[in-house]
């Protein structure tokens, strides 16, 4: 057995389970609601989150009309009425969009990326991101949109619970007027790019006066609109919550775990924090629910948190810690090799760490769940979408390569995630394993999640777009599809095939994607230079 210990103490309040929460099963948590239906809703759908929500993929939002939200408004029938912001221009997407640079790498360099050529690629890089970030700091994308109506993809990339509740375009925009971009010659990355893309989502979200709005006001906003009939009643047929995730992601993209203290609901100071103590998060937590409760809303779904350390970004070192565990002794960047890791040289969270993330985001769901019950207890036809559930039941290295480390629960709610047939009839199948395709263009492993190890692929959104579906039908929504007039037969499925087509990393592979994480590695290796790069940035 290896011995592992976590790098920093674990909080008090932080409880450390044997074994992962057990997913919900049940929406409705057992608790019957009688919902009142007069009226038709002027809003079929809005939606609160994260980069789950806002459609964040390949280490950019830029496809954001093939987000779940877009996918869910499409099966409803009201595509057309759905608004929700777009990032188009050079490179397409803020901060950088891995899919379309390696794409330009292939139209550039071939299918291999040789290490003789490192100078060339460098350089080439160098003027790519430079267009990127001319772009969006100082050209048309620096432009805050004219469009005057709320959007209803109010999700906004990065942010966190307090940042729901608190943060708006005007505060955006007061960081940009501060924080005059510069040209660096060699940091060419998009500055404040959160602020930029955020004021696309909340630019119009703003009251009679003017005054900006926050996501879950603007919601109530629309909310208030109320029915089509009579302007009163409930304006949103169907909200969806799906926020904390950021809560603990940072101690994977930083590979550091910094428990929050004094100061984590103030924006000014809770940078410095990766993951939020149970208690803290239950606080925040409580202000939301209070938010949600004043919004018009005829159904409310609320997930649950991911747990964050089964994304491929941050990779599972050698062997298990003893048979049995869920946990490897070490994860650390998806490109670095078991030969090449040394714990001293390379960001790394220990298995212990991870455990202690995991066991603090089941509490955060134990937490959601209970104020899903609450509300059901009021009336509210809310329910609950089990997130955490999914990703679980997805996760190869974690449980499906390995059916000793699977929780006692396992079997109880289902076992192995059934993916659609589509997927299942690809080859290879779709898996949670990090993005690899090589130079003939065929994909070799992974596929639900895309090039950020983070965020899913398009037919990986189609799979929580098709999840939230079913729940909306358990809430009696009716869904329409393209006619926007004929209603769906039960259950609605969405077309994945189609999907598939839509997906690029999947029906069309980049060519670049496995030579340039070789390139990657052997700078790692050789120069500690990416580790480096990235522990400096924390």
């Amino acid at each position: 057995m290896v011995n592992s210990v976590p790098s920093t103490p674990i909080p008090d309040d932080v409880i450390i389970r044997s074994e992962a929460r057990k997913p919900v099963t049940d929406p409705t948590l057992g608790i019957q609601v009688s919902v009142n239906q007069t009226g038709t809703p002027r809003h079929r759908l809005v939606t609160i989150g994260d980069s789950l929500t806002h459609g964040f993929q390949s280490g950019a939002i830029f496809n954001t009309r093939l987000s779940y939200p877009v996918m869910i408004a499409e099966a409803l029938g009201w595509k057309p009425s759905f608004r929700y912001p777009t990032y188009n221009g050079p490179g397409d997407g803020l901060p950088l969009n891995f899919e379309n640079l390696a794409r330009a790498l292939e139209q550039r360099f071939g299918g291999n990326v040789d290490v003789l050529e490192i100078l060339p690629t460098l350089l080439f890089l160098r003027d790519y991101l430079d267009k990127v970030e001319d772009y969006w700091e100082r050209g048309d994308g620096s432009r805050p949109p004219t469009q005057r109506q709320i959007n209803h993809n109010l999700a906004v990339y990065g942010w966190d619970l307090r940042n729901t509740l608190s943060r708006m375009a005007a505060i955006c925009q007061k960081v940009l007027d501060a924080n005059p971009p510069k040209d660096d010659f060699l940091k060419q990355v998009v500055e404040h790019h959160n602020e930029r893309a955020a004021i696309r989502v909340l630019n119009s979200a703003r009251d009679a006066s003017g005054r900006s709005l926050t996501p879950l006001e603007a919601a109530a906003t629309l909310g208030a609109e109320g029915t089509t009939e009579t302007g009163t009643g409930d304006g949103i047929e169907t909200l969806i919550v799906l926020i904390g995730a950021n809560n603990a992601l940072g101690s994977i993209l930083t590979f550091k775990v910094k428990w929050t203290a004094d100061g984590y609901d103030d924006m000014e100071v809770n940078d410095q924090y990766t993951v939020w103590r149970p208690i803290h998060f239950k606080a925040e937590l409580d202000r939301v629910v209070a938010e949600i409760k004043k919004i018009r809303a005829r159904h409310v779904i609320i997930g649950t948190v991911p747990h964050v350390t089964i994304a491929p970004f941050a990779r599972g070192v050698a062997d298990k810690l003893a048979p049995g565990s869920r946990y490897f002794p070490y994860y650390t960047l998806p490109w670095i090799s078991d030969k090449d890791f040394k714990p001293n040289k390379n960001p790394n969270l220990t298995g212990a760490d991870a455990r202690a993330i995991d066991s603090a985001i089941d509490q955060y769901n134990d937490y959601i769940t209970d104020a899903v019950k609450q509300a059901r207890k009021e009336g509210r036809d809310w329910y609950l979408f089990e997130t955490a559930g999914l990703l679980d039941r997805l996760a190869v290295r974690r449980y499906l390569e390995d059916p000793t480390a699977r929780p006692s629960w396992w079997n109880e709610v289902g076992g192995q995630y059934r993916l659609p047939p589509e997927l299942q009839a690809l080859s290879p199948v779709p898996d949670s394993r990090f993005f690899i395709s090589n130079s003939t263009g065929r994909r070799v492993q992974g596929g639900l999640f895309s090039l950020d190890g983070i965020h899913p692929t398009t037919i990986g959104y189609g799979i929580l777009a098709q999840e939230f579906i079913k729940v909306m039908e358990l809430a009696g929504v009716k869904f329409y599809g393209p006619t926007g007039s004929t209603p769906l037969p039960k259950p609605v499925k969405l077309d994945f095939k189609r999907l598939i087509a839509l997906d690029t990393l999947i029906s069309k592979p980049p060519r670049t994607v496995a030579s340039v994480l070789d390139r990657i590695s052997f700078l790692d290796s050789t120069f500690n230079l990416v580790s480096s790069m990235i522990m400096s940035s924390y």
